[in-house]
């Protein structure tokens, strides 16, 4: 049987990956440069091909050097999930678990839950990373999140995503807007230039010009927000008009603005919650009770919201 790279000199060439700089990588690594430039070496010479580039101007990987790499990232988590496994073997949801979550879903679907959570599972201590979608999604795949809360469509790949609950968008504008006043909105009534997005990156942003459907992705001179605080302040401003979920809605996201949100009468636009998460990883069994817990939770929730409706009218 062929000799076989070790994980410690894949971590030493994905770390070089991640910083392009030797000293840098040997820091993070916690050994010397000379250690992990040799342990680079080894791995090089047992390959037989050349990874890293090295030369006065800096440090780059070749194109062998990034297919190890990505192989790599991809060998270490699966090794990390074995010896997770095996700790957490009867415990599912139990210790650390490292969740990645978006802006748009965090502060509206975790912040009423949290008490909740902690009551039925005492011995899980939530790990939670807020970040955009592609970002997560990476390092989920590199093994440093058990499990990510994204909104679909958005490609996964190979990952796995548990479908967690229909999100709808409503119109948002001013209340000075003429579209304010209508009880319902039409898709077709949207002017898809006159809609402020979040900018490139945010999956948000894909999702409302996929509402506005052709003329959407077509539209050009879109105002863009750099945050959702800014976003709403461009709309209460009278910049335009904007889409957002019924999640972030029924959260008070509104709430001390002279903003209006209208539901949309057809074809209504929505996106979906979901927990993604890897399919051999060794907290997928927690990923499920994860799951489990927030579709309950958010019934529970959208159960007292119309039951506190029914009860003003």
């Amino acid at each position: 049987m062929a000799a076989l790279p070790s994980l410690r000199q894949l971590g030493y060439l994905v770390e070089v990956a991640d910083r392009l700089n030797f000293r840098a990588a040997a820091e993070a690594r916690f050994v010397t440069q000379s250690t992990l430039s040799a342990g680079i070496k080894e791995l090089e010479s047992l390959l037989g091909v050349e990874l890293v580039e090295r030369d006065p101007r800096g440090v780059r990987l070749t194109p062998a050097g990034e297919e190890v790499t990505r192989r790599a990232r991809s060998l270490l988590a699966s090794a990390n999930d074995l010896v997770e496994s095996a700790r957490g073997a009867g415990v599912p949801l139990g210790g650390v678990f490292r969740m990645g979550v978006i802006p748009t879903i965090a502060p509206f679907l975790l912040t009423g839950m949290m008490t909740d959570l902690r009551a039925e599972y005492p011995d899980l201590k939530l790990h939670l990373r807020e970040d955009i979608t592609d970002r997560l999604l990476e390092k989920l795949r590199a093994g440093e999140l058990d499990a990510a809360l994204i909104a679909l469509p958005y490609a996964i790949s190979e990952l796995i995503a548990i479908k967690l609950f229909r999100d709808e968008f409503w119109f948002v504008a001013h209340e000075d807007d003429p579209h304010a006043k209508k009880k319902e909105i039409l898709v077709r009534d949207l002017e898809p230039g006159s809609v402020v997005l979040l900018e490139e990156g945010h999956c948000l942003r894909d999702h409302a010009i996929a509402a506005c459907g052709a003329r959407g992705a077509k539209a050009k001179g879109l105002l863009e927000a750099t945050s959702l605080t800014t976003l709403i302040q461009m709309v209460e401003g009278g910049l335009g008009v904007t889409l957002l979920p019924e999640l972030m809605i029924k959260a008070g996201v509104l709430k001390g603005t002279h903003l209006i949100a209208r539901p949309f009468s057809t074809d209504i636009p929505a996106r979906t919650v979901a927990l993604v998460a890897r399919p051999a990883s060794a907290r997928r069994a927690g990923a499920d009770l994860l799951a489990d817990f927030f579709q309950r939770h958010y019934r529970r929730q959208s159960k007292v919201r119309t039951a506190s409706r029914s009860n003003k009218r």
